[in-house]
């Protein structure tokens, strides 16, 4: 037992990306954290490439946490579609030895899912469904969710929905893109009216994770922020909270309207509910609008002005 007075310790892998700007921030003050990746692209970051098992088990012993967070994964669905066995080197065989190394450290591990593994047959997945994952990057997420759960003496799985988080610097997913035609000055976004899923922002998911390890809660967790929406509602919203109803116009599309350049397969669906916490009482995920307007006000406040 650490005595009241030490700060438990978190060693947080993968940490470069927009989920770990959040964690570094939501965790350092109460923790001792040690962040790493191979991207080293802030000042609290040292560099660590996970796949190197033997450099990771070093890195980690050296350390001795009271956690490992596991957090990178190559994300981009295009390129893991073209890269198959980089990406289940990345996105699978790293996490067993994230495993591995917390079993061996005997110290429970945390490990970010997706509800890009469900196949999108469904309106709405609690965390009983079963996945059923359409392209390269939900099967190399979904089987190293597997091979957690069956392997980790105690472990965190967390799903999140479609992120969002971090800003210009760090966030490559929708709301940073529609961000970036907005600054170029384009006067139409050309939004997709079939894709349907929940948003997550990275500080609520961070947060809530902190509080299912200071209660002990292990297991598998859907973790999206509340309300149930798609693509064309969010970039609706975006549009209304800058103030720019009057000056861009939004144009709905098929998926097929961007098919060249997304063509990694997608789940028409991926909404999830987080029906676990909801029950264990510990859900503290916020309204997806509430969150998109935080988002934008802390971390865009001059970026199309500039």
């Amino acid at each position: 037992n650490k005595m009241m007075n030490q700060k438990l310790k978190i060693y947080i892998a993968g940490c470069g990306g927009m989920l770990g700007e959040a964690f570094y921030n939501q965790f350092k003050d109460n923790y001792i954290i040690k962040c790493t990746d191979k991207d080293v692209n802030d000042k609290w970051l040292s560099f660590l490439d996970f796949r190197d098992f033997e450099a990771y088990k070093k890195n980690v012993e050296d350390f001795a946490p009271d956690y490992l967070f596991h957090l990178g994964a190559y994300t981009d669905l295009e390129y893991c579609e073209e890269n198959i066995d980089d990406t289940y080197v990345t996105n699978t065989l790293s996490v067993e030895n994230a495993v591995f190394i917390a079993n061996s450290l005997d110290i429970p591990l945390l490990y970010i899912s997706t509800a890009g593994i469900f196949d999108g047959k469904k309106g709405l997945y609690d965390d009983w469904d079963i996945p059923n994952p359409l392209g390269v990057y939900a099967r190399s997420k979904y089987v190293a969710e597997r091979f957690v759960c069956e392997n980790a003496n105690r472990y965190l799985v967390c799903r999140a929905g479609w992120m969002m988080g971090a800003g210009p610097k760090k966030d490559k997913k929708f709301i940073q893109k529609l961000m970036k035609q907005i600054k170029d000055g384009k006067k139409e976004l050309f939004v997709v009216n079939d894709k349907d899923g929940t948003p997550t922002y990275t500080h609520d998911f961070a947060n809530n994770v902190r509080r299912l390890l200071e209660k002990e809660f292990w297991g598998l967790f859907n973790m999206v922020c509340s309300g149930q929406t798609s693509r064309l509602e969010v970039a609706t919203e975006l549009i209304k909270i800058l103030g720019l109803e009057e000056k861009i116009k939004i144009t709905t599309v098929t998926s097929d309207y961007f098919k060249s350049e997304y063509y990694a397969p997608r789940p028409i669906s991926e909404r999830l509910v987080n029906k676990k916490l909801d029950l264990r009482r510990i859900n503290i995920m916020r309204d997806w609008k509430v969150t998109l307007k935080e988002y934008i006000v802390n971390y865009y406040s001059n970026y199309l002005t500039t």
